[in-house]
């Protein structure tokens, strides 16, 4: 499974190097997007964390 992610990846950043873009910008924007799905995956049950802090 983890090696057809990994190719899966790579496929990807090769066909965005063939379009200009860096390994380097692919690899920030990658992690931003994965930043954020963790993010969205703590949210949801269930590891839906409770808080005490009040969003205004």
């Amino acid at each position: 499974m983890t090696n057809a992610i990994i190719s899966k990846v790579w496929s990807f950043a090769n066909v965005l190097r063939d379009d200009g873009v860096s390994y380097g910008d692919y690899l920030e924007q990658l992690t931003y997007l994965l930043f954020l799905k963790m993010a969205d995956e703590y949210g949801k049950s269930p590891y839906k964390r409770k808080t005490n802090k009040r969003i205004l």
